[in-house]
């Protein structure tokens, strides 16, 4: 009659280590996928600043596949970069300036900033 051969109690540990570890890095990615980038969209302009200010700094998209990287003030940029004024669309407003946008002065080779 076969004798039954049990895993070692050492690779019965790793294996679990393994698992739990997996769902651990798991758990977070999925409920960051969940979440979703804020869209202006769907909240009010006082929301959409409100939402900037409690940040400091978001990345909000702003209609279909728009976004950018908004800013509470000028100490959330590069050192190097300033602010312009950000003005995005919410949802009882098409025009709210929600913050502002680093950019690096100078670099307007397109007359789009």
């Amino acid at each position: 009659m076969p004798t039954e051969r049990r895993p070692s109690p050492t690779l019965l540990a790793a294996s679990l280590v393994g698992v739990l570890g997996g769902a651990l890095v798991a758990v977070p990615e999925a409920a960051l996928a969940q979440q979703g980038r804020p869209s202006t969209l769907a909240m009010t302009c006082g929301q959409a600043r409100n939402f900037l200010a409690a940040r400091g700094a978001a990345v909000l998209g702003t209609g279909g596949y728009t976004y950018d990287r908004y800013v509470r003030d000028r100490s959330f940029c590069e050192p190097t970069e300033i602010t312009k004024n950000a003005v995005v669309p919410t949802r009882d407003t098409p025009e709210c300036l929600v913050g502002y946008r680093c950019i690096e002065p100078g670099r307007n080779w397109f007359d789009d900033e």
